[in-house]
């Protein structure tokens, strides 16, 4: 399998942090998405960057965060905030 430190843009930190909420590897990391592990790390009390969210998504696309952050930045802030609104409702 392969190794999240693999992935361009992530290294040795970002495969440690993704660790911690259960995500070991890319297939895993493909699997859950970006955005939802951007999420677990939240809710584990983790202060992720949004930064990471784009390195993320970057690595699994094999682009730069940046190129990310100017494409995609307000689809996946409304995918994260969707994520947190069906969270709130199912606690409620």
């Amino acid at each position: 399998m392969k190794k999240i430190r693999d992935l361009r843009g992530l290294g040795v930190k970002s495969e440690e942090t993704l660790a911690k909420v259960g995500i070991l590897n890319v297939d895993t990391l493909r699997e859950v998405g970006a955005v939802s592990a951007f999420y677990r790390l939240k809710v584990a009390g983790f202060k992720p960057s949004l930064n990471f969210l784009y390195a993320m998504v970057g690595g699994l696309t094999d682009r730069s965060w940046l190129e990310v952050a100017q494409s995609e930045r307000e689809q996946l802030l409304a995918e994260l905030e969707s994520i947190e609104l069906l969270e709130q409702m199912f606690l409620k």
